[in-house]
């Protein structure tokens, strides 16, 4: 077979086989099979053997029983492992058997949605006529003007929970005979419904079970989910109900090889490795000269887009061949896509997690994983989009230089071994749970004295007080009455902070063309002027970005190179709700406000990923509201570290004349910036130092004039991004950023890092914060304040078994093209705040 050929291929081969660094073979499992349950409608049994399907595995049996005793189930199995069936043959069942009956399909894309449409479709095709069921998807693809029949007749509706909050809740009364008669909610793919997501989702179904038992029905609830070590909380957090768990996985699986894959080191002594992009290119390559159809999976839109450009270079395939798939693609487009990987005539894929889900896509024979998902749930469920048959299948995950992907490498028993995360949600969060109940006030009068789920009536009379201070409810007769213009459920996103998304235009032969859009938060950094937007493999530059009337003009490009925006941040504290004595100094926790502004972009040669140069600017500030960690450090901590040379983070000591320098310098320069040509204006430009100053040993030459160069502040704040010297302390903010998702169970887009040499935070001592990248905050900051010993213990182990010189990208972070290090300064910092030091 292929894939065998290709493994031998690879194992005779050092410059693949010297790099993998853990070969786990997975062996092939039979089916676990149970006869078709007695009280099973027939008509059902005789369409399922139609399609070749006699029995049942022993998870849908189980799942069966227990939902014909009323109880809600949550199914946790492997991929491509029949839990759809395992909840349509109940709700079929159910609705053939009491002609009202209804049930309602929840799915986190729409995507999915429509792809189990289909599966129903093919199914009801072969039930006889009288038994056929309407299955209709409703989200926003369905065209307004067919909507009120699909309200009418469809008896199962598939949906996502963004189009249940801001399309059905809202008009319940239009859905009256649906939630009369709902009987069963499904769930699928409950795994991605964590932080604020989740937790969005949570308020959701109160909502829905609110309005449900308005019209007088409690359905039953029936969830899936992939591997996680809390499917039983999750499901029972998320629909506040017991649930039962399914966990025992009758279905067969083909024999699965997967590898840990290390790129090579490339320069020795600054740790620096191969990219990761180009070696899952390089592996996805060799898989499909091999006629091994491959799915190979990107972190991140761009990144997708970057990989399959490198794709298409090298390739002799025709046309179609080789596609992108992730959010942002049209609907046409997806399907597209879709048809092509089921046929074959799409032979490698490169996506993002949009297609990690179980979207049907056909056999898939391999999955590449460039750079660690996230979680190892994730991981697991990108690997089992291999294998769909009992065919052997290969999944091979190549590390980033990201230091928890170099952890994992290093440690694979915990990759293969370790009991999947858990999934975290918060629908109490203060932000998320107001809006909801705004929500559900806009659907149904609140009562005087009632609850909203599990939240209790006396905390619901309080955000009733608060609405009603505000002019959105009026009380009347022991109800709350929604009395504002406002329609709630618009101002709010469940997936993101912003309610709105910015569309993309690109002009094309036949005048401007709609290529996709990008959430409004993201905006400023993806689509800012001058960045190189990449979809379907074709560059794009931004000419405009319109944030007020949310557009963004592009047009074609042809470009070596993509960009990467530079940001800045400060926080402010708000309110600090805890505080502690740590060893080498102090932790807190508490409420916090980032300040983030994007203030240039970095232009990176595509293979090489050379700085090809820097651009500025002006971007307007954005505001965060959240939660935080962090920990300061004591006098005596930065004393013992400065008498040993292991502190950089000081403010620089430019010498007395330095005034007199500075000054002859901005004169010589006009007193413009030599960057963007700004002439000063209020406040006096900045005089950098090219070369580092800390980089000398003699203040006169650091102050050379040849060295110096007037800068206004947003260039010098541009100019130290790229040209500094990294300090411990910066360097130990790299390493905990990281880190701490291995602890959180989030994405790393979830947490935000800061570290300052003299924090308004904390009278002037040095900190490093880390807080919720999410409004009001979800918990991951909590979390870290109380773990810090066990991160910090990580954080060391992680620092010193790297073989670097002096800091590299998998542990504390480069010092920058012109600077030096901190992995020494770090290391030291490391073991006064894990107590090390004291052992030694």
């Amino acid at each position: 077979m292929s894939i065998n050929r290709l493994l031998s291929f690879w194992r005779s081969d050092p410059t693949v086989g010297g790099n993998i660094v853990e070969w786990n073979q997975i062996p092939a499992k039979t089916a676990v099979l149970k006869p078709y349950p007695n009280g099973l409608d027939p008509d059902i049994i005789s369409a399922l053997g139609s399609q070749n399907i006699t029995s049942l595995y022993s998870h849908q049996a189980e799942a069966w029983d227990l939902i014909q005793k009323d109880s809600n189930v949550v199914i946790v199995t492997g991929t491509a492992s029949g839990k759809t069936l395992a909840y349509n043959l109940p709700v079929l069942d159910r609705l053939g058997k009491a002609s009202e009956a209804r049930a309602l399909y929840l799915f986190p894309t729409k995507a999915l949605a429509h792809d189990q449409v289909n599966e129903l479709d093919d199914l009801m095709g072969v039930m006889p006529r009288a038994k056929r069921v309407a299955v209709r998807a409703y989200d926003g693809d369905t065209p307004q003007s067919a909507r009120p029949k699909v309200r009418r007749n469809a008896r199962i509706i598939l949906s996502n929970p963004d189009m249940l909050h801001a399309g059905i809740l809202p008009h319940h009364t239009r859905w009256e005979d649906f939630f009369r008669n709902l009987n069963f909610v499904v769930i699928d793919e409950i795994h991605t419904y964590r932080g604020v997501f989740g937790s969005h989702v949570g308020n959701v179904l109160r909502r829905l079970k609110r309005i449900a038992n308005f019209y007088g029905s409690s359905p039953r609830f029936i969830l899936t989910s992939a591997t996680i070590g809390n499917p039983t909380e999750l499901a029972e957090k998320l629909i506040e109900e017991k649930v039962e768990l399914v966990d025992q996985d009758g279905a067969p699986r083909g024999p699965k090889h997967f590898l840990l894959y290390n790129p090579p080191v490339i320069d020795e002594d600054l740790g620096i490795r191969r990219s990761v992009m180009q070696e899952s290119v390089r592996l996805t390559n060799d898989l499909v000269s091999y006629g091994v159809q491959t799915i190979l999976f990107g972190r991140a839109r761009r990144s997708v887009e970057v990989m399959l450009n490198y794709l298409r270079e090298g390739s002799d395939l025709p046309d179609g061949s080789l596609r992108g798939y992730r959010s942002g693609y049209l609907p046409t487009e997806r399907r597209e896509i879709e048809n092509g990987l089921r046929t074959g005539k799409v032979r490698a894929v490169v996506a993002t997690n949009a297609l990690e889900l179980g979207i049907d896509i056909g056999g898939m024979d391999a999955a590449v994983l460039s750079g660690y998902p996230g979680s190892i749930a994730a991981s697991w469920q990108q690997a089992g989009r291999a294998g769909r048959k009992l065919d052997p299948s290969l999944a091979i995950m190549a590390a980033s230089a990201n230091p928890l992907d170099q952890f994992l490498v290093k440690h694979p028993d915990f990759f293969f071994d370790s009991s999947p995360e858990q999934a975290l949600i918060n629908p109490d969060n203060l932000l998320i749970l107001l809006g909801h109940i705004r929500c559900a006030a806009f659907e149904l009068p609140f009562q005087t004295g009632e609850g909203f789920g599990k939240i209790l009536k006396d905390e619901v009379a309080e955000y009733m007080q608060l609405l009603e201070e505000r002019q959105e409810i009026h009380q009347s007769k022991g109800k709350y009455f929604w009395t504002s213009s406002d329609y709630p459920s618009q101002g709010i996103s469940l997936r993101s902070a912003s309610p709105n998304t910015v569309t993309l235009h690109a002009q094309s032969e036949d005048g401007w063309k709609l290529i996709g859009d990008v959430d409004s938060a993201s905006a400023d950094w993806l689509v800012h002027p001058e960045s190189i937007y990449i979809h379907e493999g074709r560059n794009y530059v931004v000419d405009e970005l319109d944030l007020e009337q949310h557009i963004a003009y592009l047009r074609p490009a042809r470009v070596d190179y993509f960009t990467q925006p530079r940001r800045t941040s400060k926080v402010v504290m708000d309110n600090e709700l805890n505080h502690s004595e740590i060893k080498g100094g102090e932790k807190g926790y508490g409420e916090l406000t980032v300040i983030g502004k994007v203030t240039g972009y970095m232009k990176v040669e595509w293979h090489t990923h050379r700085n090809l140069g820097m651009g500025l600017l002006d971007m307007p500030e954005h505001e965060l509201n959240t939660t935080g960690y962090w920990f300061s450090l004591n006098d005596d901590t930065i004393e013992k570290l400065e008498d040993e040379g292991l502190w950089n983070s000081s403010p620089n000591q430019y010498g007395p004349n330095w005034d007199q320098i500075r000054n002859k310098a901005r004169e010589r320069d006009s007193y413009r910036c030599q960057m963007c040509g700004n002439a000063e204006n209020e406040k006096e430009h900045s005089v950098h130092h090219k070369i580092p100053f800390r980089s000398f040993t003699n203040i006169n030459e650091a102050h050379n004039s040849k060295n110096l160069i007037t800068l206004c502040e947003s260039c010098h704040r541009l100019a130290e991004s790229v040209v500094r010297v990294r300090t411990g302390l910066s360097g130990l903010a790299f390493t905990l950023g990281h880190l701490a998702p291995l602890f959180l169970m989030c994405a790393t887009s979830d947490i935000g890092v800061h570290s300052d040499a003299q924090s308004p935070l904390v009278e002037g001592k040095p900190i490093i914060v880390i807080y919720d990248h999410i409004p009001a905050g979800i918990g991951f900051s909590e979390r870290l304040y109380e773990i810090h010993d066990e991160m910090i213990r990580r954080a060391y182990e992680l620092v010193s078994s790297c073989t670097c010189q002096d800091g590299c990208p998998s542990c504390v972070g480069p010092g920058g093209e012109d600077g030096t290090g901190g992995k020494q300064e770090a290391l030291a910092l490391l073991k006064i705040l894990s107590g090390i030091e004291d052992q030694d």
